[in-house]
């Protein structure tokens, strides 16, 4: 396909192609063909026809719940996670098998895929985070381990949060790892909070702070606590002492605080949910996020196809984390590719999950329409 250039920036009469953190923007209102100084971007499609990540019918491994061989990402790769190992970025995506149709029924796993380049992946034969015979499978199975997002401390711990859908409840989980590859879960991330009050909200979606640092993306405490970003419905926040255990952030009425929510008329109009870990920069705190936009005879951006998910971009206070500063009218990213708009999500999806920083750039990957990974890339010094 042809190279999708996203972000231009219009300055007197002359006209200048932009690195990512060097815009110049006077008004936080963003237009189509630019974004204010503090958003993150350019981010470019690689000149390729197909996505990273596809399906894959030939790969199989024993499921311990199905107690035979399953053909584990036969129908969909998507929604992945990305970090920075070793000089290559790895990336861990859901992956659905085909023991059902529709969106959600079947059963998925979190596959591992690597890469020296961030576009040509080299995969693992079976997946690295599944449902199991353990004292979690009342929370993960039958519907599995979806959407990952995964951050790094400073002395080389891995974090991850995914979904665990036991096609009840939608719930936010934590496993960690030293090597990617073998994980220890530790259950529902809010199951503990406030004396279990939140042990059975619907949660999903966490993006975890994190700042670049000696050339890579560690997770940053703010405040003195690590903190996160969650919510699909509204953008909440919950902070924690050991990554493992969180406390959603409340209001003065003791419910859930919201930081942010949809927007009518925009392209988030139906929901704003946390993309992958929100980066520290000097200008604040930058959280990517997917904006689902509403159908045109609601209340839907009339630009983006009504259901679409879009790309947007928050900035929080750097003195009070949960305070907006800043935030995309239009989207920074959007579905434009064909393997964007053809899938299991047909309204077109580009949903950010995965975000990984090699060499001067970063590499941002992201389901296709609920069925494949793709990855664009931006320079950022």
């Amino acid at each position: 396909m042809k190279k999708k250039q996203f972000v231009f920036l219009s300055l007197m009469s002359s006209f200048l192609l932009v690195s990512c953190g060097s815009k110049k923007e006077t008004k936080e209102e963003v237009s189509t063909d630019s974004l204010p100084e503090w958003a993150i971007g350019e981010f470019i499609r690689p000149d390729i026809t197909t996505p990273v990540i596809m399906p894959d019918s030939a790969t199989e491994f024993y499921c311990p719940m199905r107690k035979e061989q399953v053909k584990w990402e036969e129908s969909d790769t998507f929604n992945p996670a990305a970090i920075t190992k070793d000089g290559k970025i790895v990336v861990l995506y859901r992956a659905e098998d085909n023991s059902a149709q529709g969106i959600g029924r079947r059963t998925s796993r979190i596959g591992y895929a690597e890469s020296t380049d961030g576009i040509n992946m080299v995969r693992r034969k079976e997946p690295v985070l599944f449902p199991a015979d353990d004292q979690f499978k009342d929370i993960e199975a039958p519907g599995g381990c979806e959407d990952p997002r995964v951050a790094v401390t400073d002395d080389g711990l891995y974090v991850m949060f995914y979904t665990a859908w036991n096609r009840r409840t939608p719930r936010l989980a934590v496993a960690t790892s030293r090597d990617l590859i073998n994980w220890e879960k530790h259950g529902l991330a809010f199951g503990k909070a406030y004396n279990g009050r939140f042990e059975n909200l619907d949660s999903k979606s966490a993006s975890i702070v994190t700042e670049i640092k000696d050339g890579k993306i560690v997770i940053k405490k703010i405040n003195g606590k690590y903190l996160m970003y969650w919510g699909e419905r509204a953008v909440c926040a919950a902070t924690s002492d050991d990554l493992i255990n969180w406390e959603p952030v409340l209001n003065e009425q003791n419910d859930l605080k919201e930081l942010a929510r949809p927007r009518d008329g925009y392209f988030d109009s139906k929901l704003t949910e946390c993309g992958p870990p929100a980066l520290y920069t000097d200008k604040g705190i930058v959280l990517l996020y997917n904006g689902k936009n509403g159908s045109h005879d609601e209340n839907g951006d009339v630009n983006y196809p009504g259901g679409s998910y879009c790309a947007g971009q928050f900035l929080f206070d750097l003195n009070d984390p949960y305070k907006v500063t800043g935030r995309l009218d239009k989207p920074f990213f959007y579905p434009e590719a064909p393997y964007e708009k053809s899938g299991q999500y047909v309204d077109g999806t580009v949903f950010i999950e995965g975000l990984a920083y090699l060499n001067g750039k970063l590499y941002l990957y992201y389901g296709c329409a609920d069925s494949q990974v793709g990855v664009a890339i931006c320079d950022y010094k």
